[in-house]
């Protein structure tokens, strides 16, 4: 265990200045997001505010489905729903038949994993930053099928190791190798580029989960050689909830199957047998919310259209800049590994639940989560850490929600005795 050291008292400091910002329009973000206004709002790690543009697009469909219908509307923006792959195929360096959309991430991970059909003899490697859903299905599956699963050790700062990575594949054990890029409880970003160069050079089968990267970091899965992606629309995309798309790279996908075929991708050809999508599209279900994916298209073009490399850069900063500031507050620790280079910020007060901390800054208008060890056991619940506040700006975020953020903060670290 690592359990957090206290922090010393220090004069509470005004947000880190911004001499080499990155070139992000944020008074322009801003006017394209209604919730800027009305909040400053830190979650972009759980569900970031959507634009007008994006909102639009998804009422502007359910206008067309009252006056259509469902299947209707579906056929007269068939085009557009077409759109949705090439803007994601070309956001992460795929092509448009590699991309299967999803309700969420969650969903993906599992139809995906279960298509890969891991059996008694194989083994499963996973990050110890995996997602608390995405664990879960794991250690069931490694239960009920006889799988050995492994948890790579870490690092000094808690990023995989890569010795113990290459040493444990090496044995020749046929592995499908799971990495969360960035984790839902620290700002931590794994070495994904470094683990897909071992996974190759062994043999493996690497699944990404880059739910917390996507719309955040610069993700080419061709750099990062990974078999299979995926990540949600919520989050830093800034899409609708109940969005969310993969990747499976196509030499995977000539021979991976769906475990539940579905007529959105499978033809049922004769008594006994069906052929599938020759595209990623065959892990789909028919049924979706056309709205939303529709939504997510427009996410997708406003996060292409503004740069990743530019929007990685401005939330980088973002993020630096808050760990300084809030480095600085008397009570208040960093809970982010060193070197830490996201725009996830994780802190404690000390003598204050993480979750009252959420409360506390919500009745100041300041909008934060509280993450809990039982979302990360391999980290958080390794660490001794009970739960940690989570705050993730995006470029809509101006330096006044910064203050209001550490105002907030150092209030709530004084009346808890300091």
């Amino acid at each position: 265990m690592n359990p957090l050291p206290p922090t010393a008292p220090a004069p509470v400091a005004a947000p880190v200045p911004r001499t080499d910002a990155p070139v992000i329009d944020v008074a322009e973000e801003r006017r394209r997001t209604a919730g800027a206004a009305l909040t400053p709002h830190f979650n972009a790690a759980g569900a970031a505010l959507p634009s007008h543009s994006v909102v639009s697009t998804v009422v502007d469909h359910l206008r067309l489905e009252e006056q259509r219908g469902g299947y209707e509307a579906a056929a007269e923006r068939r085009d557009r729903l077409d759109d949705v792959y090439r803007s994601a195929a070309t956001l992460v360096g795929a092509t448009a038949a590699e991309i299967a959309l999803f309700d969420s991430a969650s969903t993906g991970l599992r139809v995906l994993f279960d298509a890969l059909r891991p059996e008694r003899g194989q083994r499963i490697v996973a990050s110890s930053s995996t997602y608390v859903s995405h664990a879960l299905h794991l250690m069931s599956t490694a239960r009920e099928r006889g799988v050995d699963l492994v948890v790579v050790p870490h690092d000094e700062h808690r990023r995989v190791d890569l010795a113990a990575l290459e040493t444990l594949l090496s044995d020749g054990i046929p592995s499908i190798v799971t990495i969360a890029h960035v984790p839902t409880s620290s700002g931590l970003v794994e070495p994904v580029e470094r683990i897909g160069g071992i996974v190759k050079r062994y043999g493996g089968t690497y699944l990404l989960d880059a739910t917390q990267s996507v719309g955040h970091l610069d993700v080419d899965v061709d750099t990062i050689g990974c078999d299979v992606m995926v990540t949600t629309g919520r989050k830093f995309l800034r899409a609708p909830r109940g969005t969310g798309f993969a990747y499976v790279r196509g030499s995977l996908l000539e021979r991976l199957l769906p475990t539940a075929p579905d007529v959105r991708g499978a033809r049922w050809t004769s008594v006994s047998t069906w052929d599938v999508d020759a595209s990623a599209r065959r892990f789909e279900t028919w049924e979706g919310a056309i709205a939303a994916r529709l939504g997510l298209g427009a996410a997708l073009d406003e996060t292409i259209q503004r740069g990743v490399a530019a929007t990685e850069e401005w939330l980088v900063a973002a993020g630096r800049r808050l760990r300084a500031a809030l480095s600085d507050i008397p009570g208040v620790t960093v809970a982010d590994p060193d070197g830490t280079a996201s725009a996830i910020v994780t802190f404690v007060i000390d003598g204050v639940a993480s979750a009252d901390a959420v409360v506390a800054l919500a009745r100041r208008g300041v909008r934060v989560v509280s993450v809990p060890a039982t979302h990360g056991q391999w980290d958080l619940g390794d660490r001794g850490v009970p739960a940690v506040v989570r705050a993730s700006p995006h470029v809509y975020n101006h330096d006044d929600d910064m203050t209001a953020l550490l105002t907030g903060v150092a209030e709530i670290s004084r009346g808890a005795g300091r």
